[in-house]
């Protein structure tokens, strides 16, 4: 039976699952992608409902331009990432992004589709004092699990606390669906939902954290999951990936 807690994050998770999708195709080195006919209103699409609003969700991204973002340890956005058909897009080289907003508890919600074999991740609590963001932040992984390596390893697919924990079971949709995110980050308790379903739990600083980050390559960067507070960051992974409906409310 679900937590109370938990409620809220699954109803938001069925609203934006009752959306439609356009598919679209990119190519696999990160150039400029074929972009199918948008079939989407943008602006029906990145907004709130009146519910939402009432609650405290806040756009993160108007679906037209990149205000609220910029590039890690950078003043402006890079041009490798693009607004294209109400999405936020890697196009080409451009590094992680981040909001200019820092946060500590929330909830965050969003939706993300790849190119085939492609790799990204949703990253929290980012400050820019490492070289780069997962230095310091969880990663809540993005990836074309059938045809990525790391698809291969649980630990490293889709929707896990990438290299930390794996998730509960396999929700995420073929490439060219839109897969959606509710990432809950709540006085260092942290779930990922992918897809309507909870697949990671886990509690930062506790004594399983702490023994797991110990045994991963993290271990090499004491900021990492320390911070308590700091920027959302979208990770250039070399690949065409696009997000939207991006959304937060603080807890």
């Amino acid at each position: 039976m679900p937590s109370l807690r938990s409620t809220p994050v699954r109803m938001l998770a069925a609203a934006i699952l009752t959306a439609g999708a356009a598919a679209c195709s990119a190519p696999a080195d990160g150039g400029t992608a074929q972009q199918a006919p948008a079939t989407e209103d943008v602006e029906q699409v990145n907004a709130l409902t009146a519910e939402e609003a009432a609650n405290g969700w806040r756009l993160l991204f108007d679906g037209r331009t990149t205000d609220g973002w910029r590039g890690y340890r950078q003043q402006s956005m890079p041009e490798g990432w693009q607004v294209i058909d109400g999405a936020l897009t890697r196009v080409g080289r451009g590094g992680d992004i981040i909001t200019t907003d820092q946060f500590e508890s929330f909830e965050l919600s969003l939706e993300w589709k790849l190119t085939e074999g492609g790799n990204s991740g949703i990253m929290f609590h980012v400050t820019e004092e490492g070289e780069q963001t997962y230095h310091t932040g969880p990663e809540v992984q993005v990836l074309d699990d059938e045809r990525h390596p790391d698809g291969q390893n649980p630990l490293t697919s889709a929707g896990s606390n990438y290299a930390l924990h794996a998730p509960s079971q396999k929700t995420v949709k073929p490439v060219g669906e839109w897969n959606q995110v509710v990432l809950r980050v709540e006085n260092g308790h942290v779930e990922h939902w992918l897809n309507g379903v909870k697949v990671v739990e886990y509690q930062l600083g506790s004594p399983e954290w702490e023994q797991l980050v110990a045994a991963s390559k993290f271990s090499e960067w004491p900021g990492y999951g320390r911070a308590g507070r700091g920027h959302i960051a979208l990770q250039d992974h070399g690949d065409w990936v696009a997000y939207r409906n991006i959304k937060i409310r603080e807890l």
